[in-house]
């Protein structure tokens, strides 16, 4: 994937060039694509493209955040979140996709969540409170890569799963 490959698929309308230093709120419709400098905070529903020159402090809600240059800060994205090769990221992601290119710098941590996330939670915490009345303990059996034995896990996507599984 390269940074030309998203140029290509919307419209740029505001662009921080390449040279160009940038502080305080940006709110906008459409692609902002980031190429030289910038501080402060971005809002969009559309895609926000931080170049492979790009340097962001910042935290960003957009819809699709690509990240080729830099980014110090957080991003809250509602579709997904792609870092490229070239990029380099430090701070938190939350989005529901997200996409990380072989080469990529990232310290932080991310959370995959989708806005049905919650209501999912919810469920799964009635269906756990239901099963734990019944006198059933869920649990799930994985196979660990370390060693190759079966042992127990809990995380709340497989306990989901498996509590689903159990009620079909």
């Amino acid at each position: 994937m390269s940074s030309s490959q998203y140029q290509e698929e919307a419209f740029i309308n505001s662009i921080i060039g390449e040279g160009t230093r940038f502080r305080g709120e940006f709110d906008l419709n459409g692609l902002l694509r980031i190429d030289g400098d910038f501080s402060g905070t971005i809002r969009t529903k559309g895609k926000v493209l931080v170049g492979s020159n790009g340097r962001a402090v910042c935290t960003i809600y957009g819809g699709t955040v690509v990240v080729g240059g830099i980014v110090n800060g957080n991003i809250f994205a509602t579709e997904k979140v792609i870092l490229l090769s070239t990029g380099m990221m430090i701070g938190n992601i939350l989005t529901p996709r997200l996409i990380i290119e072989e080469g990529v710098l990232f310290n932080g941590n991310c959370r995959i969540e989708t806005p049905q996330h919650s209501a999912r939670k919810n469920t799964v915490s009635s269906l756990k409170k239901e099963k734990d009345v019944a006198g059933e303990k869920p649990e799930l059996k994985i196979r660990n890569s370390d060693n190759g034995n079966n042992t127990p896990h809990q995380s709340k996507a497989e306990l989901s799963s498996g509590m689903l599984s159990k009620s079909n």
